[in-house]
């Protein structure tokens, strides 16, 4: 069970009031806790569980007991009729809070409005808490339309009993229960009570799509109005009693070592209270610092600044972006690398060809720059920590805290809030490491505050990435496509495995290729440096996807043909081509103009397909205006289009200031770019008009919130070269300068 951020009710008070308990024993069960908060017998309560992804198992706990079971998810039925939903995963703007109760309200006759949604506290019994991979709905929406269904027909028999009549002479409807030869009705509260005592039955029927009510449909978003009000509790607005307030000067390469610092000015500013030496875990290394204890921010803040510090940075390269990439570059024109993935001989067919296609394409390391910088609230009590945040993964927090400080997995409490936010790097475990660290210094409650400058440029990055593409076309067919990628790997940094090829090199490339490809070749070769990587929003498709996808439009002009034309050609399976239509009719792609760029790009990542076509044109001043993007998803099952499209405009938005705004580069070691004059972002005035479709199909779900941002830079460049005859196949690239 997680707190309240509102609570709006006697019962949700009390949720937070016992939650808040410092000397509540952490291994109470559900049950013992929903006793303690005085709603067991009340309320008619009810769980999933089993991890996501598989299939449905539901408890009644009044029946069945909690003492061995943990649940994915929670409907709490109270005797106000109020329904509230325990959510594991967090909410960072892409829309949970709002597309996991329009499931609920849905198989639960419910009003959207009745539905309060609660965050879940860490705990890895849930099956898993990361809200990245767009994986919140396409993980969890089985089981969510099942528990809904389930309580719905135990409300409807408890009515049935009461009224003594056969349970299908009744049906539910915003929230009540309506018998229907007499009209009687009762509202879900007045049943509470009495479902609470019924079995869960082991099946029932869903609702086919065409029935539904609320999914499918656009509708408002719940959790709108405390964004705007300023009334929902993120986690750089999160106070607890007792707290102070930290800020730290890291050192800005992460394998530096300190020397000695002098705070004699920084002990001067009002409100400093106290200065230390820290160390925290950044994947297997330790980023050594100085932190500021203070009254409030502004403080610890400040006496940051009047620190003066001795940095040992020896004993490691200081690299910078020109030689990463040159290095980048050498590897592929020297090394193989592992192999990934293989069909047929590539390499006999490249040798043997008298015309091939052999370029590279570069993408550059970026930052995440979410609106919230980092942040987190660290109480270490001794044999108890409790952490409040904006957590991507609090079950991957509290397992590394447990770990790193030897405490014991249950003592260890994770809170969420909401997050301004997070692109990948909120789901990492550094800043919570250091809060606990200063916290345990301290013997206290503390919350440290990250600057922008710190968030922005001491990583973990997206790794930059070089890719060496071979191609051969014989006789117009595509007979061989290989490919090399030398950039770091994220899974080094948190292993001592180098032995395998990074395991997302296919990453963003449509799996139907290696079916109608008969010589295919992708592999990794190993490249390292001192610098931080993490993922980032879609992960290595965001990179893979440029390089791939542009590849592929460098083949079909090799064979001469239609760069759409020639991608139905090889994606063969019935959902792409019905994707490929799609494509082709919104945007008028067989009637374009000699005088318009048209560029296409068709990528996959999250059990999802997007394909885009981006129209440009020549500015009267110069350089080149994107005009359009239609964008076309395929996601299979889907809750709401107005959210889709949200996430949609935003990858756009987000993948257009990676190609032609912003990259992180590196002088002797350290980031170049430390906020946003440094780091350019795309202006409302750079927008071009978005036209987004959603696919209808029955295939399961799949993510959302990711998949649209990798095919944005290829199939834009890919017009660039339509409209001007020039290839770019290194980003950033300057719009002005085309």
């Amino acid at each position: 069970m997680g707190p309240m951020h509102r609570p709006n009710n006697e019962v949700t008070l009390k949720y937070s009031k016992i939650m808040s308990e410092s000397n509540i024993v952490s291994n109470v069960s559900r049950r013992g806790f929903l006793k303690l908060a005085g709603i067991g017998g009340t309320a008619f309560y009810l769980g999933v569980f089993n991890s996501a992804g598989a299939s449905a198992n539901i408890v009644n706990p009044e029946l069945d007991g909690l003492n061995s079971v943990e649940m994915n998810a929670w409907i709490i039925i109270e005797q106000s009729g109020k329904v509230t939903l325990i959510d594991h995963r967090a909410e960072m703007g892409q829309g949970s809070f709002h597309s996991v109760p329009q499931i609920i309200a849905e198989e639960l006759e419910v009003d959207l409005k009745d539905i309060n949604v609660v965050f879940a506290q860490g705990s890895k019994k849930y099956g898993g808490q990361i809200t990245g991979g767009s994986s919140t709905i396409r993980g969890s929406y089985k089981n969510l339309l099942k528990l809904s269904a389930t309580a719905r027909e135990m409300l409807i028999a408890a009515a049935a009993g009461i009224w003594s009549v056969p349970a299908g002479e009744c049906f539910a409807q915003s929230g009540h229960v309506i018998h229907k030869p007499s009209g009687k009705s009762l509202h879900y509260g007045e049943l509470a009570q009495k479902a609470s005592k019924l079995p869960a039955p082991l099946e029932v029927k869903l609702k086919k799509r065409s029935d539904y009510k609320l999914i499918g449909k656009g509708i408002r978003r719940i959790d709108t109005a405390r964004k705007t009000n300023g009334t929902a509790v993120f986690g750089i607005d999160k106070r607890i009693p007792g707290m102070v307030f930290a800020a730290v000067e890291r050192n800005p390469r992460l394998r530096g070592k300190l020397v000695s610092y002098d705070d004699s000015e920084t002990l001067k500013i009002a409100g400093v209270k106290k200065v230390f030496k820290i160390k925290m875990k950044v994947h297997n290394t330790l980023r050594e610092g100085v932190a500021v204890i203070a009254d409030n921010t502004w403080a610890a803040l400040q006496g940051k600044k009047a620190l003066k510090i001795v940095w040992d940075d020896s004993g490691f390269e200081h690299l910078d972006s020109a030689e990463i990439s040159k290095r980048q570059l050498d590897l592929l024109d020297k090394e193989q690398g592992l192999i990934f993935k293989k069909v047929g001989d590539p390499d006999k067919i490249i040798q043997a060809a008298a015309k091939k296609l052999d370029v590279t394409y570069q993408t550059p390391y970026q930052s995440h720059y979410a609106m919230e910088p980092l942040n987190c609230i660290a109480h270490h009590q001794g044999n108890k920590i409790e952490i409040w945040g904006p957590l991507q993964a609090p079950d991957w927090m509290q397992e590394f805290i447990s770990a790193s400080f030897g405490i014991p997995l249950d003592a260890v409490i994770v809170n969420m809030t909401f997050l301004g936010g997070g692109f990948g790097r909120k789901a990492f475990t550094d800043f919570v490491h250091e809060a606990v660290v200063i916290s345990r210094e301290i013997r206290g409650p503390v919350q440290v505050v990250w600057t922008r400058e710190d968030d922005a440029s001491q990583g973990p990055f997206r790794p930059g990435i070089s890719y060496r593409g071979e191609g051969v076309i014989e006789d117009g067919e595509m007979t061989v496509v290989k490919f090399r990628m030398a950039g770091q790997n994220i899974d080094h940094w948190m292993s001592e495995n180098r032995g395998k090829a990074n395991g997302s090199t296919t990453e963003g490339f449509l799996a139907p290729y290696f079916e109608s490809v008969k010589n295919i070749s992708f592999s990794d070769i190993p490249f390292e440096t001192p610098i931080p990587v993490l993922w980032w929003r879609s992960v290595y498709a965001s990179t893979n996807g440029f390089a791939y996808e542009s590849f592929m439009d460098e083949m079909a002009h090799a064979a001469g043909k239609d760069p759409l034309d020639f991608r139905r050609k090889y994606l063969k399976e019935e959902r792409l081509q019905k994707l490929i239509d799609k494509m082709e009719e919104v945007s008028g792609w067989k009637a374009r103009g000699k005088n318009e760029g048209f560029g296409v790009a068709i990528t996959e990542c999250f059990d999802s397909t997007v394909g885009q076509i981006v129209k440009v044109s020549r500015k009267a001043e110069g350089g080149v205006k994107v005009d359009k993007v239609w964008a076309v998803m395929d996601c299979g099952w889907y809750v709401n289009p107005d959210i889709i499209e949200a996430q949609i405009e935003g990858s756009i938005i987000m993948a257009l200031g990676a190609a032609a705004f912003h990259e992180m580069t590196f002088t002797d070691g350290m980031a170049d770019q430390q906020n946003f004059y440094s780091y350019n972002m795309p202006r409302i005035y750079d927008m071009p008009q978005m036209q987004v479709h959603v696919m209808e199909n029955d295939a399961d779900a799949g993510g959302v919130g990711e998949p649209a941002l990798p095919p944005f830079a290829p199939a834009l460049t890919n017009a660039i070269f339509d409209l001007t005859g020039k290839r770019i196949r290194k980003l950033p690239f300057n719009l002005e300068e085309v």
